[in-house]
């Protein structure tokens, strides 16, 4: 597989061979540990109990899905060799042959009607994070062990995508798994490249090679995740050699770790981070004239986003807020990934223009506002507020940045004391951010969870349903790239970056690269070559 064009690597190059995700290495496999510092607070070994990346990242070691998606975000065979469409309302599955699972009893369609089912009739919140990757299932049937019907309650063109989320269990003649019993370690049985062996709750999760892996074997005997959750004792310990990875490094160590021989990668994250508009208010909160009276909401006007957008210095926010490790954003997800339009590009700041539009909306001496954003949620979130503040200024806006615990920010967010905040999204696929941030708001679908500025576009909701009525597959990509350059132009939201997944190795690793989506796997690191 190609490595994503947009990634970028720092000390030694290491562009040669980088596997797809949940598919083991065919270097020959020595018996060798890989002891591995995360971020990641693994807090169950249940599978389906929360969708948090901790689980997803951790368990894809232990367990494996039908559908999993690649480092472009394409949709590839896993437990399914093939899927395919019988009817509107019904899909067919193809399973792997020769599939056992750790206690080497057979993989078969058994299993996925049991973890289906699992999923949407057993598990109860706050579990049963998983049951909305099922809402659309009406029943699942397996007419031969190598065969999966899923029946849907209408169209689901999605459903592969939906079901590369979830993870595939073991069936039990005596009924559920319950998470109590899963937390215990003693029903823990996956088909995956790596068998559990022990683990202490926010500390530490140990892992042994599954030597019967239906796949090429793994490179490491043994692998060892520590949960360090300091970034700075994360450093310290790749530093010293303690540990062979150490994921989720700040920008601001990459030099000093790079002097002490660890070599470090990154690739952009799935995810965008942006400044978002209050739109529905007459007057948006904190907006007033340079005398401090209330105006009428300018956001409304996309003549005012447009100049507001183009007045932002991405460069500098990539350069030097992020050190290098961002990617100045056009739209929701880095350019190449699936969905995304190759003719969205983010440009350099155009303050004269920006100056004229915001005259031609009423403004030629600009206004204040608030900038509110959240601090230490996401790397560079409150300096980006300052920045953002200093090139506005360039075109007559005074800001007052003004950065809170996400906690704080996010309460206020959803009580609607902004007027043009900062935020971001991340997700399995473009479409999710585009339903999320930008869909007209509704209740009973849960479009617009994440439309705090109340945008709405008709439209663009209409374009947005045809997209996602089609199959995943290339057309439906065009589809929605075709969406957002439309909702773009309308200026909904102002980009401002794709922030880098930054991660890094020690001498006894020879390659690894984290996915875009932010997993932390033993399964993409290559050993060094003796």
């Amino acid at each position: 597989m190609k490595l994503p064009t947009c990634l970028r690597s720092t000390g030694i190059h290491t562009a040669a061979t980088v596997l797809a995700l949940f598919t083991a290495t065919t270097l020959p496999a020595a018996a060798q540990e890989l002891r591995v510092a995360t971020s990641y607070k693994l807090m169950t070994l249940d599978p389906h109990y929360s969708t948090l990346n901790e689980n997803s990242s951790l368990l894809s070691h232990i367990y494996e899905r039908l559908v999993y998606q690649d480092e472009h975000l394409n949709l590839q065979p896993g437990l399914a060799t093939s899927w395919r469409r019988v009817s509107d309302t019904s899909w067919e599955f193809k399973l792997r042959e020769n599939v056992r699972f750790h206690d080497g009893s057979p993989f078969t369609s058994d299993d996925v009607v049991y973890t289906i089912e699992r999923i949407r009739n057993f598990l109860k919140p706050p579990s049963g994070g998983f049951q909305a990757y099922t809402k659309g299932i009406a029943s699942v049937s397996a007419p031969d062990p190598l065969t999966v019907i899923i029946d849907t309650d209408g169209s689901q063109p999605t459903l592969p995508l939906a079901l590369s989320a979830i993870f595939i269990m073991h069936h039990d003649a005596g009924g559920f798994a319950t998470t109590e019993t899963l937390n215990a370690g003693t029903a823990l049985v996956g088909t995956g490249p790596y068998k559990f062996k022990s683990w202490r709750s926010g500390e530490i999760l140990e892992l042994t090679r599954n030597d019967d892996y239906w796949g090429a074997r793994p490179s490491w005997s043994e692998v060892t995740f520590r949960i360090v959750e300091s970034p700075a004792a994360r450093v310290a310990a790749l530093s010293t050699g303690d540990v062979d990875i150490a994921d989720f490094l700040p920008a601001r160590d990459v030099e000093a770790l790079n002097q002490r021989g660890a070599k470090v990668e990154s690739v952009p994250a799935a995810r965008l981070n942006f400044l978002q508009f209050e739109l529905a208010k007459e007057a948006a909160p904190g907006v007033t004239d340079k005398s401090g009276k209330v105006i009428p909401n300018p956001f409304r006007d996309p003549k005012v986003r447009h100049a507001l957008s183009m007045a932002i210095d991405r460069g500098i926010l990539v350069e030097k807020i992020l050190s290098g490790f961002g990617t100045a954003a056009s739209q929701f997800f880095p350019n190449g990934l699936s969905g995304t339009s190759p003719n969205l590009t983010a440009q350099p700041p155009r303050y004269d223009e920006a100056k004229a539009l915001l005259a031609e909306a009423g403004f030629p001496d600009g206004f204040k506002l608030v900038l509110s954003g959240p601090t230490g949620r996401y790397p560079g979130d409150g300096e980006t507020l300052q920045a953002v503040a200093q090139s506005w200024a360039r075109i007559g806006v005074a800001v007052q940045p003004v950065a809170v615990p996400f906690s704080v920010f996010n309460t206020k967010r959803g009580a609607g004391e902004y007027g043009v905040w900062y935020g971001g999204c991340s997700g399995e696929s473009v479409d999710v951010c585009l339903e999320a941030v930008l869909a007209s708001p509704d209740a009973e679908s849960g479009a617009g969870a994440l439309n705090y500025g109340q945008y709405r576009n008709p439209a663009f909701d209409k374009m947005f349903e045809k997209a996602r009525a089609l199959d995943v597959g290339p057309a439906r990509d065009k589809a929605f790239a075709d969406v957002t350059e439309f909702v773009m132009q309308d200026q909904p939201i102002a980009p401002l970056y794709h922030f880098h997944h930054i991660s890094g190795y020690g001498e006894r690793v020879g390659s690894y690269v984290m996915h875009p989506r932010g997993w932390t796997t033993a399964m993409q690191a290559l050993p060094a070559a003796k």
